[in-house]
């Protein structure tokens, strides 16, 4: 397979020249096309960061990132936002949907920018909403329905436009494990069945075990990697257990 994603030497510094953080230190990594990848690390340890520097959502101080072939730390903001758009997926922790908008309005924002027909939008925004079984909320509110399901119609958003790649920072970090189950689930499924590349921060190594490799950050580095293969994901759960503890527990990163 080829890689959709390939970060060389990422630095990412804050402050100034006086009192300087680094926070990733010449970081190497790929993620190749179709695959679901969890990001995982102590408090710290850059994992955010690194999610939000791959995700252009922040800018590296140093190296280069290249998504479908087009380097991104090279453009200007409004070519990014471009790129953003049409290549792109998000779901956050916090659901980031508009109240004003029914689920289906969420959904269906980023083909309004994408100048979709409306036969295909509609069809678009069926399949999906059916694929994340959200199909019959359609006309509710975000206020009408449960933090399961706005997770669920944040995920719709997220790949209803077919982007490249899926960004999905801690997104069962506000639901219970029911619903974070039936998420994790759906995100899977989507991933075999529509090809769709997952690249998720999570602390949760439950979450983690649904993807088919997860890579560790320690000090701005990856410290190791685990893949799956034909692992249980309970199995594989064990394994990233172990990995934790080696690395010293995992908590919660803010």
């Amino acid at each position: 397979m080829a890689a959709i994603l390939e970060a060389v030497k990422i630095h990412k510094s804050y402050g100034n020249k006086y009192n300087k953080q680094e926070v990733l230190k010449g970081l190497d990594l790929s993620i190749e096309e179709g695959e679901f990848v969890s990001i995982m690390g102590s408090s710290g340890s850059g994992k955010t960061t690194l999610l939000n520097v791959l995700s252009s959502i922040d800018k590296v101080s140093g190296g280069s990132i290249r998504i479908e072939g087009q380097d991104i730390t090279g453009m200007k903001e409004k070519q990014l936002a471009d790129f953003r758009k049409r290549h792109l997926g998000f779901i956050f922790q916090d659901y980031n949907l508009l109240e004003t908008l029914t689920v289906k309005e969420n959904i269906m924002l980023p083909l309004s920018v994408a100048k979709v027909s409306r036969a295909e939008a509609e069809r678009k925004f069926r399949e999906v909403a059916e694929q994340l079984g959200i199909y019959e909320l359609k006309d509710k509110y975000p206020n009408e329905i449960s933090g399961g399901q706005k997770q669920r119609t944040s995920a719709a958003r997220a790949f209803v436009h077919e982007p490249g790649l899926i960004f999905a920072d801690e997104p069962t970090g506000a639901l219970d494990s029911k619903s974070a189950s039936d998420l994790l689930n759906k995100l899977s499924l989507m991933n075999q069945r529509r090809g769709a590349t997952i690249v998720m921060v999570t602390h949760d190594p439950v979450a983690a075990s649904y993807s088919g490799r997860v890579i560790f950050i320690k000090d701005g580095h990856i410290y190791t990697q685990l893949y799956r293969g034909q692992e249980t994901r309970q199995s594989f759960f064990q394994d990233i257990m172990k990995t934790q503890g080696v690395l010293g527990g995992v908590q919660d990163e803010h």
